[in-house]
Protein backbone atom coordinates (compact mmCIF):
# COMPACT_ATOMS: atom_id res chain seq x y z
CA UNK A 1 0.00 0.00 0.00
CA UNK A 2 1.23 3.61 -0.77
CA UNK A 3 2.84 5.96 2.05
CA UNK A 4 3.71 9.00 -0.02
CA UNK A 5 2.56 10.80 -3.05
CA UNK A 6 3.75 13.82 -5.25
CA UNK A 7 1.39 15.97 -7.31
CA UNK A 8 3.51 16.50 -10.72
CA UNK A 9 1.96 18.91 -13.73
CA UNK A 10 2.43 17.09 -17.12
CA UNK A 11 1.09 18.19 -20.82
CA UNK A 12 -2.03 16.39 -20.15
CA UNK A 13 -3.25 18.05 -16.60
CA UNK A 14 -1.76 17.07 -12.50
CA UNK A 15 -0.72 13.51 -11.96
CA UNK A 16 -0.14 11.89 -8.39
CA UNK A 17 2.22 9.49 -8.27
CA UNK A 18 2.13 7.31 -5.02
CA UNK A 19 4.02 4.40 -3.81
CA UNK A 20 6.35 3.18 -0.64
CA UNK A 21 10.43 3.50 -0.55
CA UNK A 22 10.80 5.07 -4.00
CA UNK A 23 8.76 2.10 -5.49
CA UNK A 24 5.40 3.26 -7.66
CA UNK A 25 2.25 1.37 -7.06
CA UNK A 26 -0.29 4.33 -8.23
CA UNK A 27 -0.18 6.90 -10.94
CA UNK A 28 -3.54 8.33 -10.91
CA UNK A 29 -5.35 11.23 -12.97
CA UNK A 30 -6.43 14.42 -11.09
CA UNK A 31 -9.12 15.26 -13.78
CA UNK A 32 -11.07 13.16 -15.92
CA UNK A 33 -13.51 10.14 -15.40
CA UNK A 34 -11.43 8.34 -12.94
CA UNK A 35 -10.10 11.10 -10.90
CA UNK A 36 -7.98 10.00 -7.92
CA UNK A 37 -6.44 12.17 -4.89
CA UNK A 38 -4.12 11.44 -1.95
CA UNK A 39 -5.45 8.52 0.58
CA UNK A 40 -5.70 10.61 3.89
CA UNK A 41 -3.29 8.10 5.62
CA UNK A 42 -0.68 8.75 2.82
CA UNK A 43 1.98 11.81 3.41
CA UNK A 44 2.90 13.93 0.84
CA UNK A 45 6.73 13.99 -0.56
CA UNK A 46 7.59 16.75 -2.79
CA UNK A 47 11.20 14.98 -3.84
CA UNK A 48 9.51 11.38 -4.27
CA UNK A 49 9.45 9.13 -7.31
CA UNK A 50 12.65 11.37 -9.15
CA UNK A 51 13.11 8.33 -11.38
CA UNK A 52 9.69 7.98 -12.71
CA UNK A 53 9.33 11.57 -12.90
CA UNK A 54 12.78 11.96 -14.47
CA UNK A 55 11.21 9.36 -16.86
CA UNK A 56 7.71 10.47 -17.38
CA UNK A 57 9.25 13.91 -18.41
CA UNK A 58 11.13 11.91 -21.08
CA UNK A 59 7.85 10.30 -22.11
CA UNK A 60 6.39 13.59 -22.71
CA UNK A 61 9.34 15.02 -24.43
CA UNK A 62 9.38 12.19 -26.77
CA UNK A 63 12.67 10.66 -25.89
CA UNK A 64 11.13 7.91 -23.55
CA UNK A 65 9.70 4.63 -25.07
CA UNK A 66 9.84 2.14 -22.20
CA UNK A 67 9.40 3.31 -18.58
CA UNK A 68 12.09 1.19 -16.28
CA UNK A 69 11.53 2.91 -12.98
CA UNK A 70 10.55 0.74 -10.08
CA UNK A 71 6.84 -0.64 -10.07
CA UNK A 72 4.80 -2.57 -7.81
CA UNK A 73 1.67 -3.88 -8.92
CA UNK A 74 -1.08 -5.29 -7.29
CA UNK A 75 -4.25 -6.81 -8.23
CA UNK A 76 -5.31 -10.32 -8.99
CA UNK A 77 -3.93 -13.19 -11.11
CA UNK A 78 -5.63 -12.08 -13.89
CA UNK A 79 -5.03 -8.23 -13.71
CA UNK A 80 -1.62 -8.82 -13.56
CA UNK A 81 -1.69 -11.54 -16.26
CA UNK A 82 -3.00 -8.71 -18.55
CA UNK A 83 -1.05 -5.41 -17.01
CA UNK A 84 1.80 -7.54 -18.17
CA UNK A 85 0.38 -8.48 -21.56
CA UNK A 86 -0.08 -4.18 -21.62
CA UNK A 87 3.47 -3.46 -20.81
CA UNK A 88 4.27 -5.85 -24.28
CA UNK A 89 2.24 -3.16 -26.68
CA UNK A 90 5.38 -1.69 -28.35
CA UNK A 91 5.34 1.90 -28.12
CA UNK A 92 3.28 3.69 -31.06
CA UNK A 93 0.90 0.60 -32.12
CA UNK A 94 -2.44 -0.02 -30.88
CA UNK A 95 -4.50 -3.02 -30.35
CA UNK A 96 -7.93 -3.83 -30.11
CA UNK A 97 -9.51 -5.26 -26.53
CA UNK A 98 -10.51 -9.08 -28.50
CA UNK A 99 -6.61 -8.89 -29.69
CA UNK A 100 -5.48 -8.34 -26.00
CA UNK A 101 -7.92 -11.28 -24.51
CA UNK A 102 -6.73 -13.33 -27.98
CA UNK A 103 -3.10 -13.00 -26.66
CA UNK A 104 -3.71 -13.83 -23.32
CA UNK A 105 -5.36 -17.37 -24.80
CA UNK A 106 -9.13 -16.56 -24.25
CA UNK A 107 -10.97 -14.42 -26.99
CA UNK A 108 -14.38 -14.88 -25.38
CA UNK A 109 -12.85 -13.20 -22.15
CA UNK A 110 -13.15 -9.32 -23.61
CA UNK A 111 -15.06 -7.74 -21.12
CA UNK A 112 -12.79 -9.11 -18.15
CA UNK A 113 -9.67 -7.69 -20.20
CA UNK A 114 -11.53 -4.43 -20.27
CA UNK A 115 -12.22 -4.50 -16.46
CA UNK A 116 -9.09 -5.60 -15.71
CA UNK A 117 -7.74 -2.76 -18.10
CA UNK A 118 -9.74 0.04 -16.48
CA UNK A 119 -8.36 -0.76 -12.84
CA UNK A 120 -4.58 -0.63 -14.08
CA UNK A 121 -3.02 1.76 -11.09
CA UNK A 122 -0.34 2.69 -13.74
CA UNK A 123 -1.93 4.17 -16.60
CA UNK A 124 0.91 5.38 -18.79
CA UNK A 125 3.75 3.13 -17.32
CA UNK A 126 1.27 0.31 -18.06
CA UNK A 127 0.11 1.63 -21.43
CA UNK A 128 -3.58 0.60 -21.31
CA UNK A 129 -4.33 3.81 -23.77
CA UNK A 130 -3.04 1.56 -26.45
CA UNK A 131 -5.99 -0.62 -26.36
CA UNK A 132 -8.95 0.24 -28.52
CA UNK A 133 -12.19 -0.53 -29.69
CA UNK A 134 -12.41 -3.90 -32.35
CA UNK A 135 -13.78 -1.13 -34.71
CA UNK A 136 -10.67 1.45 -34.57
CA UNK A 137 -12.62 3.84 -31.88
CA UNK A 138 -11.26 4.75 -29.12
CA UNK A 139 -12.98 3.82 -25.64
CA UNK A 140 -12.58 3.67 -22.20
CA UNK A 141 -10.27 5.86 -20.63
CA UNK A 142 -9.36 6.53 -16.81
CA UNK A 143 -8.06 10.06 -17.37
CA UNK A 144 -10.57 10.98 -20.41
CA UNK A 145 -10.94 9.90 -24.49
CA UNK A 146 -9.25 13.22 -25.12
CA UNK A 147 -6.20 12.42 -23.47
CA UNK A 148 -6.02 9.03 -24.88
CA UNK A 149 -5.67 10.76 -28.20
CA UNK A 150 -3.34 13.04 -27.55
CA UNK A 151 -1.30 10.16 -25.75
CA UNK A 152 -1.55 7.67 -29.09
CA UNK A 153 -1.36 10.76 -31.31
CA UNK A 154 1.89 11.93 -29.35
CA UNK A 155 3.41 8.32 -29.75
CA UNK A 156 2.54 8.28 -33.57
CA UNK A 157 4.75 11.36 -34.31
CA UNK A 158 7.44 10.94 -31.45
CA UNK A 159 6.53 15.14 -30.53
CA UNK A 160 5.61 16.80 -27.55
CA UNK A 161 1.86 16.62 -26.70
CA UNK A 162 0.35 19.61 -28.24
CA UNK A 163 -1.03 21.68 -25.36
CA UNK A 164 -3.72 22.90 -27.19
CA UNK A 165 -5.44 19.28 -27.18
CA UNK A 166 -4.47 18.01 -23.76
CA UNK A 167 -7.43 19.08 -21.01
CA UNK A 168 -6.22 20.30 -17.65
Amino acid sequence: MPKNYVTVESPIGPLMLAGEGGVLHVLAFQSGPRAQGPDPSWTEAPGAFAGARAELDRYFAGTLRVFTAPIALHGTAFQLRVWEALRRIPYGETISYLELATRLGNPKAVRAVGLANGANPLPLIVPCHRVIGSNGRLVGFGGGLPIKRALLDHEQIDGQIDRQIAIW
